[in-house]
């Protein structure tokens, strides 16, 4: 268990011993030479799953997909110098999104330092003011004082990942030579006389850090005032839920007990458990892009759940209300970037259901509620008609028939930009218990394949729907392939170039435009497969897709590329969208 070959190994062996008491089961190992003790502690320990990747950038996005599927802390160790710097990215998007990660950067003793030593920056606070918590431990020592405090440290960093809300710790440990294992005649006689039983007698009393509400001290003076008004509105935004299925109950208890008509975006799972929620609107960004129903339409008291939906539809027509809008999020971040009349409520939406005595009356839906549930119901059945009537392949064809061909309980990453935007256009409610992952807390396209990878690992069902650019942009991600655990189907839609940026003004403008922002590559993808030995196929029409797509494989990693055509995609998408739009009326 402990390891008293010399003062690193003792150090670092006494530091993943404790991690693993407290419930750590995944570390992410990066290869580096000043990690060395680390590196062989984590991959001695029999109960965590210790993965090497090679790229840190990868890696850390890796873990961060890996820590997004569990909901535990995923550790992550780099060596010294630039490694660390390349785990900024995921840093920022786990802070941003709440997922728990604990950062261990070896590095070089003070002496080392400010004098040109190889690979040796500054890391003192390398990430700034991201982590919820940065310590910078002492050069290891082998007395008990000295690893008494080692161990408390190493508490503190796990209950701060976790506590007052889930995060980023960052470890920076300094290490002198021998880095490799070479045995110490003073430290090996320090294992016969060490406590070990008491040393850590104390970790099962040590309470289990979920995050904390503080429901039971908000006034809920509020809820009178819910119940008695007929134009109200529920969003439900952005959301990984640690149980989904709760979460889709305990909004549509709230919905059904105030006659509110819930507009979820697909980054919840709430389109995915259609059968608990009979208010649910899947087409709201459809339905605003009608000016006359956006009028009509006007709420007067607005519930928002978590982050707001990416519908910029959306966006526009809260920003043009001036009515209150209560924000529940257990967070203490700002989640209104409109600055309108909010009211933040620091609880989560099952402590709402928890603290509230629900009175159910067989009272009747209001106008107001029938309005919304019947234009969605027109807009879905718009949007079937087009989507079974396209042949050509499409971009938008391709969220649509995922939410009805993918088998039951498949989780599925949805990357960022257009993938994420016509995921919400187009995503179907069904009762498929499917699972949305995505990296929105910076909405970068960084780390989409090592993230998917992450989400994947030891899971039967994974999905990833990509473009090209942000698969490109992260295919050293595919350098796990000999070490994954698992199955992703990776859906990259192929269209030569940055979609998004179709769909924006600057489209217009070209030059610059086609090559300083659609970005165009050439990049044959059967043959970067067939490098890294990952499976292939070139989709060539619908039937072919939905077939691959009604059975995934059970094991490995496979590419399945659509081939589209990014100018004309734009095109259809902005008429249609307009069009489906123009043609809903109020019955």
């Amino acid at each position: 268990m402990l390891d008293f070959r010399n003062v690193n190994t003792l150090w670092s062996s006494i530091l993943v011993e404790t991690l693993a008491r407290l419930g750590l089961t995944t570390a992410i190992i990066c290869p580096g030479s000043r990690s060395t003790p680390l590196t062989i502690a984590f991959a001695s320990h029999n109960d965590i799953d210790t993965i090497p990747i090679l790229d840190e950038r990868s890696a850390a996005f890796f873990a961060l997909g890996k820590a997004k599927k569990t909901g535990l802390p995923v550790a992550l160790i780099c060596t010294s110098g630039t490694a660390g710097a390349n785990f900024y990215p995921a840093v920022i998007e786990a802070q941003e999104s709440g997922v728990p990660l604990i950062i261990i950067t070896a590095d070089r003793p003070p002496e080392l330092r400010n004098c040109h030593a190889g690979q040796t920056i500054d890391q003192v606070k390398l990430y700034g003011n991201y982590p919820n918590w940065y310590v910078e431990l002492a050069l290891p020592e082998a007395s008990l004082p000295m690893l008494q405090y080692l161990r408390q440290n190493i508490i503190q960093g796990w209950e701060r990942s976790q506590f007052p809300f889930k995060g980023v710790v960052h470890l920076n440990l300094p290490f002198r030579e021998p880095l490799a294992p070479i045995s110490q005649s003073d430290i090996i006689v320090k294992k016969a006389e060490f406590p070990v039983t008491e040393f850590f007698s104390h970790f099962s009393l040590a309470p289990d850090y979920k995050l904390q509400s503080c429901s039971n001290f908000i006034s809920y003076d509020f809820m009178p005032q819910w119940q008695s008004c007929t134009r109200g509105i529920i969003i439900a935004g952005l959301a990984q839920p640690e149980n989904p299925q709760l979460y889709c109950q305990a909004v549509a208890q709230l919905s059904q007990y105030l006659k509110f008509p819930v507009l979820a975006e697909a980054l919840s799972p709430l389109r995915n458990y259609y059968a608990i929620n009979p208010y649910l609107i899947s087409t709201y960004d459809l339905i605003l892009r009608n000016q006359k129903l956006a009028t009509q339409l006007v709420p007067e008291i607005i519930i928002q759940i978590g982050e707001l939906p990416t519908s910029k539809q959306l966006r526009q027509w809260l920003e043009n209300n001036t009515h209150s809008r209560y924000i529940i999020a257990p967070r203490a971040d700002n989640f209104d970037p409109l600055h309108g009349n909010t009211i933040h409520l620091r609880t989560d939406i099952q402590q709402i259901i928890n603290n509230v005595e629900f009175n159910f009356k067989a009272n009747n839906k209001s106008s107001y509620l029938e309005q919304w549930c019947d234009l969605d119901l027109q807009a879905r059945e718009k949007i079937n008609q087009t989507m079974e009537s396209l042949e050509e392949l499409s971009e938008g064809k391709i969220a649509w028939l995922l939410s009805h061909t993918l088998p039951p309980k498949t989780s599925v990453y949805l990357a960022n930009s257009m993938s994420v935007r016509n995921a919400e256009f187009f995503w179907s409610p069904n009762n498929k218990c499917i699972t949305p992952y995505f990296n929105r807390g910076a909405n970068g396209i960084d780390g989409t394949l090592s993230s998917a990878l992450g989400i994947a690992y030891g899971d039967e069902n994974t999905v990833l729907l990509t473009g090209d650019l942000a698969l490109l942009h992260d295919t050293n991600g595919f350098l796990i392939n000999n070490k994954f655990q698992g199955t992703l189907t990776i859906i990259m839609v192929n269209n030569k170039g940055g979609g998004i940026f179709e769909m924006l003004p600057i489209a217009d403008f070209d030059p610059p435009f086609e090559e300083y922002f659609a970005t165009p590559q050439q990049v044959d993808f059967a043959k970067l497969c067939e490098t890294y030995n990952i499976d292939y196929e070139l989709i060539t029409n619908w039937q072919q897709f939905q077939k691959l797509l009604s059975t995934l494989p059970k094991t490995g990693i496979r590419l399945i590329e659509v081939p589209t055509n990014r100018k004309l995609d734009g095109k259809w998408l902005k008429h249609h969208l307009s069009q489906l739009a123009q043609d809903l009326v109020l019955t």
